[in-house]
């Protein structure tokens, strides 16, 4: 079985090379070059001449198109902020070479600058694990801007034992500047569906979702670290939903 890893980047050139530099495992590597400005293109030529340039306004079809691109039969998607250790490259050839399975999931473990924080992500806001190990006809991703929706096919085979390292925000400040990317991107995609919801019903998942993740996410867990994600991911649906219906007042 061949394996394709692909990255999908937009001016990632401070952090490109540390994570193509640990996918040379796979059979090829395809990166994808969306309105790249910086030194991109350049650091994705040493690891390999697979590259696709071009300018997507939305994260869905960018994603589809790398994966459309990719040659082996199996796909294994990696951000570029995002390593495959040693162990779970090993485990990832173990399992494409005997699985039956069309996908697998892949847990992570997220840093925050030099701290590793396991506990607390989800609800739009951070991935503990995700269906980055699969069979090229078994993803799709949907046409959103922000955390497109997906969509699987096929039978869903374990988790894999081994996690990427996810270098998710360089300190708590960055943090804060990707909520307000993010919840930016999700007032466009409101916008865009002509229904961006009520005030009272994003007021009430305010609660649900910083239980789901400060509480059964174990956010508590991680400290002042946890609140601050479990509140961000809180705040999340209701931030976007005033700036879908206030931002161009």
């Amino acid at each position: 079985m061949k394996l394709s890893a692909l990255v999908v980047v937009h001016n990632e050139e401070d952090r490109l090379a540390a994570c193509l530099e640990k996918l040379g495992f796979a059979d090829e590597i395809v990166v994808v070059l969306d309105k790249c400005t910086d030194a991109s293109k350049t650091i994705a030529r040493r690891f390999t001449d697979r590259l696709i340039e071009g300018s997507w306004e939305l994260e869905g079809p960018r994603r589809n198109t790398g994966i459309e691109f990719c040659r082996g039969e199996w796909v294994l998607e990696v951000d570029a902020d995002e390593h495959v250790p040693a162990e779970l490259a090993a485990e990832v050839g173990r399992t494409i070479a005997q699985t039956p399975f069309a996908y697998h999931i892949l847990l992570v473990d997220n840093w925050i600058g030099r701290r590793l924080v396991r506990y607390g992500w989800g609800a739009s806001f951070g991935k503990a694990a995700y269906a980055g190990l699969f069979r090229k006809d078994a993803k799709r991703w949907g046409n959103e801007r922000v955390h497109p929706k997906l969509t699987l096919i096929g039978t869903k085979g374990p988790a894999l034992t081994h996690h990427i390292q996810h270098y998710v925000d360089r300190n708590i400040s960055d943090m804060i500047r990707r909520f307000d990317a993010y919840t930016t991107a999700r007032a466009k995609d409101l916008r865009d569906s002509g229904n961006v919801g009520s005030g009272l019903n994003n007021v009430r998942r305010i609660f649900s979702r910083f239980w789901r993740c400060y509480v059964r996410a174990k956010g508590w867990k991680e400290g002042g670290h946890g609140f601050l994600i479990s509140l961000l991911a809180a705040l999340y649906p209701f931030v976007s939903y005033l700036k879908a219906k206030h931002e161009n007042e």
